[in-house]
């Protein structure tokens, strides 16, 4: 499985850039580049299960497997949700969980290098290549807005 990744500069501190990506309402916002209307629920604590999302139900189930506030968090992708039913044990699911995706905060020039590195797992990488380099443009435009 190859692993994409991606970074951006951020004129913004990394606590910032880090609740920017993470928290409500503004989450929500930049990943409407990936499917508008996405959400998630759950928690980003550590070692607790979380679901992104789209409005219809569907989605994937995770595990943050690790997050260093405004440092780090680790992905942990466990499986899908079809019409609201978990889904981590079947053939299709079993040929790419776990995959993770990553997120590293560091500080660089008065601002934060955000670095993304992401499992692809079937026919997504090319969406992906296209995808998440609006969305991290996104995420800056909200990052860099004064409130």
């Amino acid at each position: 499985m190859p692993t994409l990744h991606f970074e951006i500069t951020v004129a913004a501190p990394r606590e910032h850039v880090w609740r920017t990506m993470l928290y409500t309402p503004t989450y929500e916002r930049w990943t409407a580049t990936f499917c508008e209307g996405s959400r998630y629920e759950g928690s980003w604590e550590a070692g607790t299960r979380i679901r992104f999302c789209a409005p219809h139900g569907d989605g994937m189930l995770s595990e943050i497997a690790a997050h260093r506030p405004a440092e780090f968090v680790s992905i942990r992708h466990i499986g899908m949700i079809n019409q609201g039913v978990e889904d981590t044990t079947s053939d299709a699911v079993r040929a790419w969980a776990p995959c993770y995706e990553n997120y590293t905060f560091t500080d660089e020039a008065g601002g934060t290098r955000l670095r993304i590195d992401c499992d692809v797992f079937g026919t997504y990488e090319d969406w992906m290549n296209q995808t998440w380099p609006q969305a991290l443009q996104a995420l800056k435009a909200l990052c860099e807005t004064p409130a």
